[in-house]
């Protein structure tokens, strides 16, 4: 049986860990090459390039800050040069940087903006050409439910997630009658590094609040993203999917 993302060359971003990790194996175990980005050099980077590499896909994965323009147009060369082709992107790199609005920085509202928000704009800016030249593509920002709903201190995580829905369904307008597809997958409480920093108590007490009365596990995501990705979802354009246990509801 052929597998679903056969021939695809995927680009993903901040997938050394985490939900972008499971994105990467899920769409190399459906046959898609894989290049993707981490911040800074580590050992879970390698790990994970190698953990790629045995599903028995080309993969190569680039240190770059996805938030500066100037690297991220000398990635997407490169991974044209490499690869041949971009014909799906996940945008997934971000941080927090949470505190009330009251106490909130300058800087801590601006490193979060760019790392989340400027970070998908430079991707989308630079590979739709790309898509546009092979008239496919399917683009996934990641979003959360925070940007569809906000929260009690994530002003900064809420907008640059709400900017992330606004700026995907303008891209699906603007790119449609070129073949080009943009979608987001909105998590709600996914178990990751950043949400194992939670003490047990206050894991449990979200649990509670989830009508499946669990945490979504990075692979929750990843089949949502596989779905958009792929032939599957080629009449869907310009949705957010909310992936979070009926949390959102």
């Amino acid at each position: 049986m052929e597998k679903m993302l056969e021939g695809k060359v995927a680009l993903i971003t901040g997938a050394s860990r985490g939900i972008g990790k499971a994105v990467a194996l899920r769409f190399a175990a459906e046959g898609a090459a894989i290049a993707f980005t981490h911040v800074t050099p580590s050992a879970a980077a390698e790990q994970t390039e190698q953990e790629i590499a045995a599903l028995g896909v080309k993969v190569k994965r680039y240190v770059a800050d996805a938030a500066d323009y100037a690297a991220t147009e000398a990635l997407v060369a490169d991974v044209v040069k490499e690869f041949g082709r971009i014909d799906i992107l996940v945008n997934n790199a971000g941080i927090t940087r949470d505190t009330l609005l009251m106490r909130m920085s300058e800087q801590q509202w601006d490193e979060v903006i760019s790392a989340n928000l400027k970070s998908a704009f430079n991707f989308c800016r630079l590979c739709t050409p790309i898509m546009m030249r092979q008239r496919s593509g399917s683009i996934i920002n990641m979003s959360s439910v925070v940007g569809v709903h906000g929260n009690a201190g994530q002003c900064n995580y809420a907008a640059s997630k709400a900017g992330i829905i606004g700026l995907t369904k303008s891209i699906a307008a603007e790119m449609g009658s070129r073949g080009v597809r943009a979608n987001v997958i909105a998590p709600g409480f996914i178990n990751t590094d950043m949400t194992g920093k939670l003490s047990e108590e206050l894991r449990a007490e979200w649990a509670k609040q989830i009508p499946l009365r669990r945490a979504g596990e990075g692979e929750d995501i990843a089949g949502a993203a596989l779905f958009l990705a792929s032939d599957l979802a080629a009449y869907v354009t310009g949705q957010v999917l909310q992936v979070d246990g009926g949390m959102a509801m």
